[in-house]
């Protein structure tokens, strides 16, 4: 008795320590190489979509931009009508590779020009007055049978945790680095071999008791093997400078390592560009375009690039004429970029018509719902309808 007790509160010990690691370790697995996995990047603020797909041929986008037009000659050719950001040069490798999809001009109806308001419309598929407590990507977990019951989605940041991953069935964890993965006491190495050697399975007819080793023992070895990512050596991938790049990097290394995770979500925030933009944009594209080329570099060396798709996205575009601060105030639609071996590469759709617009602003052509239903229906071979509220039709940028 004495000693079914001891062995008891030893594996009770060690679940309380264990349950100090971000849920929910203790039922992370490995998976399989054909799992899908989408990355969302978040780029907070309202990116300038006309700075970043740049028109070559449209007068009227030179007219309305004198200061801030960027020259036809320094864009990086997509078509012949338009071209990126000369600091996109990371996308521009991966569209010569085949990799880079842009769906130009996605917006909504009646569009919101609050930053919160809109990335909420963006984040639940609903509008304020249809508020609800979950979001399009917490839907998916709670609804589709392919979504696995472990760790199936992982927000990487400071911030708190997006709306979009918010379930009523499935919490998401949100950490701010693979420094809280690991387990925090003094000696700790030498401590968790303790736990573990304290919760390995030994013949018992307590069941709780098994159950408690069990859970235990595998936290802490996820725990073991998610540390052991920023020890293990890469794949020879050149990783920049930067917050984004270091998200991108942890997460390439927890796909090598085989979790069954199925949504990571990361932002890059700074695109609230109202005044001296050139700079500032141009650093942050720098930041996204060679931190999304070092992740696909990484995944396609490990021969887990064809399971991974990646969406940038944000709440809305700017202005489409310049304001007198070297800036850009808030606009409607802009581009969204897919980034796999599975995009349609180049554009779909059609560039934004300035000659045509509202009030000042784009009309979009692209409903941001029919984006969401091409990655639900023909990546993750979901039906989209109940999770985004509506029938949407795909926009056909992901081949089946």
């Amino acid at each position: 008795m004495f000693s079914t007790r001891r062995r008891f509160l030893q594996a009770s010990a060690a679940s309380t320590f264990a349950s100090r690691l971000p849920w929910p370790l203790a039922a992370a697995a490995e998976t399989t190489k054909e799992a899908a996995v989408l990355i969302v990047i978040e780029l907070q603020g309202g990116n300038d979509g006309l700075n970043t797909l740049i028109s070559t041929q449209d007068p009227e986008y030179r007219r309305l931009r004198p200061q801030l037009a960027i020259p036809a000659d320094s864009t990086l050719t997509v078509n012949p009508e338009c071209g990126l950001h000369p600091q996109l040069r990371g996308f521009a490798e991966l569209l010569e590779r085949g990799q880079l999809g842009i769906v130009t001009n996605v917006g909504y109806d009646q569009p919101n020009r609050s930053h919160f308001e809109s990335m909420d419309i963006w984040h639940t598929c609903l509008r304020g007055d249809q508020r609800r407590g979950d979001g399009w990507l917490g839907r998916w977990l709670q609804e589709s049978p392919t979504a696995p019951g472990s760790l199936a989605a992982l927000h990487l940041g400071d911030q708190q945790l997006p709306l979009a991953l918010r379930s009523h069935a499935h919490p998401v964890p949100s950490i701010r680095s693979q420094e809280q993965f690991r387990l925090q006491a003094p000696n700790a190495e030498k401590l968790q071999q303790e736990l573990l050697s304290a919760a390995a399975p030994q013949p018992s007819s307590d069941d709780l008791l098994g159950f408690v080793r069990s859970s235990t023992s595998t936290a802490l070895q996820t725990s073991q093997r998610i540390q052991e990512i920023g020890r293990r050596s890469t794949t020879g991938t050149s990783w920049p400078e930067g917050p984004l790049s270091l998200k991108l990097q942890t997460i390439s290394g927890l796909i090598r390592a085989g979790l069954e995770t199925s949504v990571y979500y990361v932002s890059l925030g700074g695109f609230d560009t109202h005044a001296q933009q050139p700079d500032a944009h141009a650093r942050l594209l720098r930041q996204l375009g060679d931190g999304v080329a070092a992740l696909m570099n990484d995944l396609q060396d490990a021969g887990q690039a064809d399971r991974v798709l990646v969406m940038c996205f944000s709440e809305f575009g700017r202005r489409v004429a310049e304001n007198a601060s070297e800036g850009t105030d808030h606009g409607t639609a802009g581009p969204v970029f897919l980034i796999g071996n599975r995009v349609l590469p180049g554009l779909t759709g059609t560039l934004p018509d300035l000659q045509q617009l509202v009030d000042g602003d784009l009309q979009y052509n692209t409903d941001f719902r029919e984006v969401y239903a091409d990655l639900l229906q023909n990546w993750f071979r979901t039906d989209s309808d109940l999770i985004l509220a509506g029938n949407w039709k795909p926009c056909g940028a992901i081949r089946s």
